[in-house]
């Protein structure tokens, strides 16, 4: 392994700027070594202003490049797949930004390339909601705070797209964003570190905003406002039965934001996911009201997501949040929702 790992990155977008960036910078031994964006001009930009050496006229150009040994990529979900399985092919370890890919059959395309090139690390960028708490709670489970686990609410309910004169979002557009509906992957991929994954799921959805400007081609094809529930267990399967309920909007104005509430037959757990800071409410039967949990500062866990694809790729660690396996079951579930929107039918999911 070289001493020193040379990363490419595919598309320099907002989270890369915010995130992916600083957090390669801020490990010994990781240089940004080349960069393409969507234009030569927005290329040249972010290549002058985060000092990166090498610019290229395309992505694929990038990936051949035999001086690159990791890829991030940073683009729309349309071309997660094919870079990411271009990438693999040429011998690189890949992160590829969230959501994994459009639908479940270019997620699994993805698993497969993984798999073909075991030797690669492959990393999707994890929901940061729950991070900070996630060992604090996932101690409370499996000490049996919330007994069985009867109810999930998920939550993420906004008026980011409640104004119809704006211009289309990328993430209104279908075939850009693929089979997932707003906030809706990256709370249920949270919702599932805690709670077991559905197996059926029935949902409704209305696109109540269906123009970006009055007067214009550009319509929005992803669903504003969608309801699911959900189910797990029971049976044979040997988890206690349990049933879901999901409100996830784009219009709902002074809207409760981002939640996850999980009720138990002994006790609650409620984190919510704010802008500046997130917060797990815990109460248990007999208790007067809820309580803020306040774990030990070493429980406490954080946005570590560059550093934990540099020590995979250095064999130091393996990969926690999130996996290509993860990736794919999460992408099952929002197509699933997709097919129960559409044909208004429960239907399984996988």
């Amino acid at each position: 392994m070289p001493d020193t790992i040379r990363i490419g990155i595919i598309g320099a977008g907002a989270n890369t700027r915010l995130r992916h960036i600083p957090g390669f910078r801020a490990i010994d031994g990781v240089e940004l070594a080349g960069v393409v964006n969507s234009s030569p001009e927005s290329t040249s930009r972010a290549a002058a202003e985060f000092g990166i050496p090498q610019t290229y006229g395309d992505w694929q150009e990038l990936v051949a490049d035999p001086e690159i040994d990791a890829v991030m990529i940073g683009t729309w979900p349309n071309l997660h797949c094919e870079a990411t399985c271009a990438a693999l092919e040429a011998g690189k370890h890949v992160l590829t930004e969230a959501r994994m890919a459009r639908n479940a059959a270019e997620a699994r395309q993805m698993l497969e390339a993984s798999k073909a090139h075991s030797d690669r690390v492959t990393q999707i960028v994890p929901s940061p909601f729950g991070l900070e708490h996630h060992e604090a709670v996932t101690q409370l489970l499996r000490d049996g705070f919330l007994g069985d686990l009867r109810e999930l609410v998920v939550i993420g309910a906004d008026d980011s797209f409640a104004d119809g004169d704006q211009p289309l979002h990328w993430r209104q557009n279908v075939a850009i964003s693929g089979v997932n509906t707003l906030a809706l992957g990256i709370l249920h991929e949270t919702a599932t570190r805690w709670a077991p994954p559905p197996t059926r799921v029935f949902a409704q959805s209305m696109i109540f905003e269906k123009s970006a400007e009055a007067g214009t081609p550009d319509l929005a094809t992803v669903p504003d406002s969608l309801q699911i529930v959900t189910q797990w267990g029971g049976g044979d399967s040997g988890v206690p039965p349990g049933r879901g309920l999901y409100h996830v909007s784009g219009i709902a104005r002074f809207g409760p934001g981002r939640w996850i509430h999980l009720y138990g037959s002994r006790g609650t757990i409620k984190a919510c996911f704010g802008e500046e800071k997130e917060e797990v409410w815990i109460g248990q039967a007999g208790d007067r009201k809820l309580r803020r949990l306040t774990p030990p500062r070493e429980q406490l866990g954080g946005w570590r997501v560059e550093a934990e694809f540099i020590g995979a790729i250095r064999r130091e660690e393996s990969i926690r949040f999130t996996d290509f396996e993860t990736g794919v079951r999460y992408m099952e579930f929002t197509e699933a929702v997709t097919r129960s929107a559409e044909s208004g039918e429960s239907v399984s999911v996988g």
